[in-house]
């Protein structure tokens, strides 16, 4: 596929062997250091918090800052971005309820990925979030993941992009009791501690575009 052309935002996503100890807050970077080699069943954070496009924490294997300086979580990088307002109303060919972008930062974009590096590696991105509202009625609030997620694969060739507006901008899970799925904006609905899980098998470079519509 090809992204639109024009201007954008641009975030890279770099996998590296060795931890990175250097406070990577407020400045004007456009990377994000995470593991290479996540072990199975882990992965690093990509803590999501809503506004303009900016990086506010790049190093994933530390404590995390907002674009404010206030922690808010124990290890990973933080993206800054707009709640998105454009959605799909289905998921794998069926439809989805969308709760949309409620009172704040938002904005109308679409976003691309692509791996790039030498050939090798993958890595899965899915978005995640926590609720702060009971859904199940068993007196936990509990993290929830999406049914959508991102796959990149670095294979021989010229690389090439994918579309992942939905699958990074929004949480697909079943909230009620009806078989209908819901998709959650990013910031929307009954939830906080948004995030995206970066699940690494040595892919050394992913390339997020953001292109405002």
């Amino acid at each position: 596929m090809v992204p639109p052309s024009g201007a954008h935002y641009n975030l890279n996503i770099i996998g590296v062997e060795k931890n990175k100890t250097a406070d990577m807050t407020g400045s004007n970077r456009h990377t994000v250091f995470v593991e290479l080699n996540n072990a199975e069943g882990t992965h690093s954070n990509i803590y999501l918090t809503r506004g303009e496009f900016q990086v506010c924490d790049g190093n994933a294997f530390d404590a995390a800052y907002d674009c404010s300086g206030n922690k808010i979580g124990t290890a990973g990088a933080v993206f800054q971005l707009p709640c998105n307002t454009n959605l799909s109303g289905t998921s794998g060919g069926q439809a989805v309820d969308v709760i949309a972008c409620t009172e704040g930062q938002s904005a109308a974009y679409t976003v691309w990925s692509r791996a790039l590096g030498k050939p090798g590696g993958s890595a899965t991105m899915t978005t995640c979030a926590t609720e702060t509202k009971d859904y199940d009625g068993d007196g936990v609030l509990e993290e929830y993941c999406s049914t959508e997620n991102v796959v990149m694969v670095r294979d021989n060739g010229r690389s090439t992009f994918k579309n992942v507006t939905n699958e990074l901008t929004s949480l697909v899970t079943q909230l009620d009791d009806d078989v209908q799925l819901e998709r959650v904006a990013l910031f929307a609905g009954d939830f906080e501690d948004w995030m995206w899980q970066y699940a690494n098998k040595g892919l050394r470079l992913a390339q997020l575009r953001f292109y405002l519509q």
